[in-house]
């Protein structure tokens, strides 16, 4: 095992102390103008004879040396795969190269360059944490450092801007369009997990709201289409003590129009996996995103596949109060206090994201139209009946063809999305063949 030296052989040995806790790093390997993302963690044996590295590079067994700043490591994976990498770190930040197999040519290898920052790792016990955002983004992407390292247990105090990227004293400070809070880093989260999302507590941090007049495109006919100036900006008044909303300047039919508010978040997701681009702040996937889902909301746990080291999780758009479909195309769009907290729970496949709350599991599904989102809410219930009570698929389409409930989620983003709900009560008598979730 010497080719993983590289020349630190002829350094000579520096007597440190050992490290106190095992070093976690998130390593970024530039592989042809993509990004691969790694979580390694490092443990310092502090020998006087020099420092001998061990640890964990996400799923490969990692050896090597350090001499100063300067060190040097192998990863092996279970087949024996090899992966080589030198850099130097100092003040947290890492630069060097990896050393990889050829994707094309069988015995040759490539040099990528690989960069990396030291994680600040929470200490303790998991407990409460603050986080105070001053950035957003308008991506779901594992390519932003972490705003915050967190741990499974710890509960976390936040808060959002709204989807125009105003924040609760009204100051515009992120770009329109769905501004995400994170990503928060999970510790522990690799992918094939799954990431639950307990959203504990929601609540509504200014006196006001956003909405339009008009209706969304997919919900539109060619009546409605030629009613003039529809599309206005609306804005809505917000009594947090009552817990209601109404217009500001109403019209004389809505003058009296009171509704209680119920805040949610429309936009709630992890990073993609390697290979796919960042993705918008405005569109859905397996990864979650701009679901505008009113079950997301306090009290609900979202379960959602985790594809990058950490999970990456951001959450956003806030708002008071949004009607099935978003068919005004804004719903309430309003800043939130939130509190939450994550588990990971062991791999299994998920097609789709799921949302568990106190009286309903609920997939949803996303596709440019309503049919092929219904196929893909009714795919993603037969997985989960499979996975959680060991159903065939006939005996799951007999679940759905006696309690399915299928609502239109929204028809306001890219994607339409069609959730598939089943009340808990009608599978009380069904027995589980696990109780991992979900």
């Amino acid at each position: 095992m010497r080719q993983w030296v590289f020349g630190l052989a002829a350094l000579a040995a520096v007597a440190t102390p050992a490290l106190s806790a095992p070093e976690i790093w998130l390593l970024s390997v530039d592989r042809w103008g993509n990004a691969e993302h790694a979580a390694l963690t490092l443990e310092d044996s502090g020998e006087a004879s020099g420092h001998v590295l061990t640890g964990r590079l996400d799923g490969w067994t990692v050896s090597g040396r350090k001499e100063g700043d300067r060190l040097a490591f192998t990863a092996t994976d279970s087949d024996g795969d090899m992966r080589r990498f030198e850099g130097v770190a100092h003040d947290g930040v890492l630069t060097g190269w990896a050393d990889y197999e050829d994707t094309s040519n069988t015995g040759a290898r490539v040099r990528h360059a690989v960069s990396g920052r030291r994680l600040a790792m929470p200490d303790g016990p998991p407990g409460p944490r603050t986080y105070s955002p001053d950035t957003f983004s308008n991506t779901f992407t594992a390519d932003l450092a972490p705003v915050m390292v967190i741990q499974p247990g710890d509960v976390v105090t936040t808060r959002t801007v709204d989807s125009g990227g105003v924040d609760e004293a009204g100051r515009t400070v992120a770009l329109y369009g769905n501004p995400q809070t994170g990503p928060f880093f999970i510790t522990g989260a690799k992918a094939g997990d799954v990431l639950a999302i307990h959203i504990r507590k929601l609540s509504l941090n200014r006196d006001w709201a956003d909405s339009l007049d008009g209706f969304s495109p997919r919900a539109l006919s060619q009546g409605l289409a030629r009613v003039p100036d529809l599309g206005a900006r609306v804005r809505w008044r917000l009594d947090r003590a009552a817990g209601t909303a109404r217009l500001e300047s109403p019209p004389e039919g809505l003058k009296d129009y009171v509704v209680p508010v119920r805040p949610m978040l429309g936009g709630l997701g992890v990073a993609p996996d390697f290979g796919f681009p960042a993705q918008s702040a405005g569109d859905t996937g397996r990864h979650g995103g701009n679901m505008d889902l009113n079950a997301i909301g306090e009290g609900a746990t979202v379960y959602l596949p985790v594809f990058q080291p950490g999970a990456m999780l951001f959450l956003g758009d806030g708002h008071a109060l949004q009607g099935d479909g978003e068919t005004t195309q804004w719903a309430l769009e309003t800043s939130l206090d939130v509190e939450f907290s994550v588990e990971i729970l062991p791999a299994r496949p998920l097609s789709s994201p799921r949302v568990e709350t106190a009286d309903r599991i609920t997939v949803l599904g996303q596709a440019p139209s309503l049919d092929e989102a219904a196929r893909a809410a009714t795919g993603a219930m037969v997985q989960w009946l499979q996975q959680d009570y060991g159903l065939t698929v006939s005996e799951a389409s007999m679940i759905l063809g006696t309690a399915a409930e299928y609502r239109v989620a929204t028809l306001a983003g890219r994607n339409a999305g069609l959730s598939l709900s089943l009340a808990k009560a009608r599978l009380a008598g069904l027995k589980r063949v696990q109780s991992s979730s979900r």
